[in-house]
């Protein structure tokens, strides 16, 4: 028994992915002149960082708009898993980059360096604006690609609202430490939020069950059907997060007097029933109570 559900809804998350990789790219090149001409090593290293950013959401992009080709011979599935791999990729750049920021922030508290704060401000608001308005559109998006690079940005929002703080009381009182304390503190926030999107995501791709909960009531509403006396083989994974495979082998008890009508009205109500779930792809075989499953390693999900 074989069952389709896709979605013929337009896909835009290309078209947010798109949108932050521009923002991010202009917005790096004025960092780097920004930084130049405030004589700031905390912009120059934030421009920086964005600059792998911008590396990081561009493949990203470029790996979600191949994740939509069509299925073939080759990749029967499609290659909706390049986008949860470039999830993979970026959660893994993000930690980098975080673990970058500390190395330059730490060595900082004990030398802080005054920079010329009112292009420190003028830079701050930007970079606020900017970043907040790509990673306010990214957060509509359902993909794990788009939410990894949501983290991205709110990470730069963070770090530029720290810059605007700093800016703000180094206008009135000479305190330079402020800038590395601040670095710290929200890089410390970011990476704790990655590291568990990271190891979702990690999971996802290794095929672990996406939701133990659903796996659970999958199973439970098929054993509820009339004439099916247990479920084994059964499997439930992610092609990208969001789009879930299903396949399994139920056990019928029918009589021996089993028709083809009786076989259709089986199938017809494991796919009624299934139905609530919104599964990609879903693939049932149906076996008689005395008939002896070809699969011959038991499963340990029964």
């Amino acid at each position: 028994m074989h069952q389709h559900n896709h979605s013929h809804i337009k896909d835009d998350s290309d078209n947010r992915i798109a949108m932050a990789f521009f923002l991010n790219v202009g917005f790096t090149i004025i960092e780097f002149i920004g930084g130049w001409l405030t004589n700031s090593t905390a912009i120059m290293a934030d421009a920086v960082h964005d600059l792998g950013d911008s590396l990081s959401i561009g493949s990203a992009w470029l790996l979600n708009r191949l994740g939509r080709k069509s299925a073939n011979r080759q990749f029967t599935y499609g290659y909706r898993r390049l986008s949860l791999f470039g999830a993979l990729i970026n959660g893994l750049v993000l930690i980098v980059g975080s673990v970058w920021v500390l190395t330059e922030a730490i060595p900082r508290l004990a030398n802080p360096v005054m920079p010329v704060t009112e292009g420190m401000l003028a830079l701050a608001v930007l970079g606020v604006a900017v970043n907040g308005f790509a990673a306010y559109r990214l957060s509509k998006g359902n993909t794990l690609n788009e939410k990894v690079l949501n983290w991205h940005l709110l990470e730069d929002v963070l770090g530029w609202v720290a810059v605007l703080v700093v800016a703000i009381v180094l206008q009135f009182v000479d305190w330079p430490i402020l800038d590395p304390l601040l670095s710290i503190g929200f890089t410390l926030f970011i990476l704790v939020n990655v590291l568990r999107n990271l190891s979702t995501t990690a999971r996802l791709f290794l095929q672990a069950a996406p939701d133990s909960k659903l796996q659970n009531e999958i199973q439970d509403t098929l054993l509820k059907i009339d004439e099916l006396d247990s479920i084994h083989h059964l499997h439930l994974w992610s092609l990208d997060g969001e789009h879930h495979v299903l396949t399994a082998h139920v056990v019928t008890n029918a009589s021996k007097a089993f028709t083809a009508n009786h076989y259709a009205d089986i199938k017809l109500r494991i796919a009624n029933a299934l139905e609530q779930f919104d599964l990609a792809h879903t693939t049932i075989e149906l076996e008689l109570t005395q008939e002896h499953c070809r699969d011959e390693v038991p499963d340990k999900v029964q």
